[in-house]
């Protein structure tokens, strides 16, 4: 079995409301007009879709603000998306792994975001991303983004096996509607939610 999980709201809780903060601090005053729950929108669209390099995206973004901003103030910025981490959950993906289960991450993301979230300041014990999944599938390397069909047939055909035997957990209903299209098996947790028991009990693992 392999279990593909989404980063924002499942691996950490979601706080739009705390990037705003932090986007209008470094002077993007109208940043509300592209930043979504699930889906960003103009040049933020545009940098998790892969169409914009993280440069370009501070370029044109620094041109619209009329300030030069920096790569670190724009790290900083989007990293205020993740308000809550858990160890719980860490603990989770090490164990699934540990039981011989395939874990993977696909998400609609960005580099400011996978820069901090790659790095060994990730999970406050000296890990990154990669340390707790086995193959990572990111919306901007990708060139695509959920809920695309397009996205989950090329994570199936990385994941080498069938639809049947994925199940996908993803805070959006969206996200979680498109993939069971395609006969992969999901989950919809609400953000920050633990979702152990769930996943366990759809997989037959004993927690």
């Amino acid at each position: 079995m392999h279990v593909v999980f989404d980063l924002g709201g499942v691996v950490f809780r979601l706080d739009k409301s705390i990037a705003i903060e932090r986007f209008k601090e470094i002077g993007v005053a109208n940043v509300e007009e592209f930043l979504d729950d699930y889906a960003q929108k103009g040049i933020f669209g545009d940098l998790e879709a892969g169409k914009l390099t993280a440069r370009q995206y501070r370029d044109e973004l620094s041109r619209i603000t009329g300030k030069q901003l920096t790569m670190e103030e724009l790290e900083y910025a989007w990293t205020g998306y993740a308000a809550e981490l858990y160890q719980r959950n860490f603990d989770a993906l090490l164990q699934l792994r540990h039981e011989g289960f395939q874990v993977a991450l696909l998400s609609n993301t960005n580099p400011f975001m996978m820069r901090w979230a790659r790095s060994n300041a990730f999970d406050g014990n000296g890990h990154g991303l990669d340390y707790y999944f086995d193959r990572l599938y990111l919306s901007y390397e990708m060139h695509m983004m959920k809920p695309a069909p397009e996205i989950f047939k090329a994570m199936i055909d990385g994941e080498l096996t069938k639809p049947e035997n994925i199940l996908f957990i993803d805070d959006s209903a969206r996200n979680c509607q498109a993939a069971a299209t395609l006969g992969i098996k999901t989950l919809n947790p609400g953000n920050g939610s633990d979702w152990r028991h769930d996943v366990y009990t759809s997989i037959g693992l004993t927690e």
